[in-house]
């Protein structure tokens, strides 16, 4: 995460914790890197993308398919939670990246995010990134929620913003509340 990124009311990188378990965030520094980080990359069980448009990048890094199956090896996918320009400095120094592959992200789709303006459609936000990542790899649920997710936050966001109380009953609200109890069966049944 860039240095005030999660101190932003807009952020929505922190959304993925709440909904993906297995989360890891960490403070990024141009001078310093945490140690945990660089355990985290060592760490034998995981295969590390760097999520990142393809194209600023060397073309022999990047891929466009997540294929941990020959490997038994889990998907780590890093996501650089800051602004874009801040997300392209991050990137280009991050020395310790530059050994792993770039998953080049290629949606259909335009952002949905509204908390704050990208220059390009094909920019989207933390969590929506999140959310096709766990497309990718097939957890369909997880992604549909961190994407209902999203849109409950924004809801309270901009009511927030015009001194409005939330409409707890509104579509994504519903949405959230149906995803909720689906993945409540789903382990119960498990």
């Amino acid at each position: 995460m860039a240095d005030i990124e999660p101190l932003k009311p807009s952020n929505t990188g922190w959304l993925i914790a709440d909904v993906v378990k297995e989360t890891f965030a960490f403070g990024w520094s141009r001078t310093q890197v945490d140690p945990a980080v660089l355990r985290l990359l060592a760490d034998p069980q995981w295969q590390a993308f760097v999520v990142f448009p393809g194209e600023f990048v060397a073309a022999d890094r990047v891929v466009q398919t997540v294929q941990t199956e020959a490997t038994e090896k889990r998907p780590l996918f890093i996501l650089l939670d800051a602004t874009w320009p801040e997300a392209r400095k991050m990137f280009r120094k991050s020395p310790y990246l530059d050994a792993l592959p770039v998953l080049s992200l290629k949606p259909e789709q335009v952002s949905q995010y509204q908390l704050r303006r990208a220059r390009r459609e094909d920019h989207f936000c933390t969590s929506e990134v999140a959310s096709l990542c766990l497309n990718l790899v097939g957890e369909a649920v997880a992604a549909q929620t961190l994407q209902t997710y999203l849109d409950v936050y924004t809801h309270h966001y901009l009511q927030a913003k015009h001194q409005l109380p939330p409409d707890l009953q509104s579509p994504a609200h519903q949405a959230l509340r149906a995803l909720a109890l689906q993945s409540t069966l789903a382990l119960e049944s498990s």
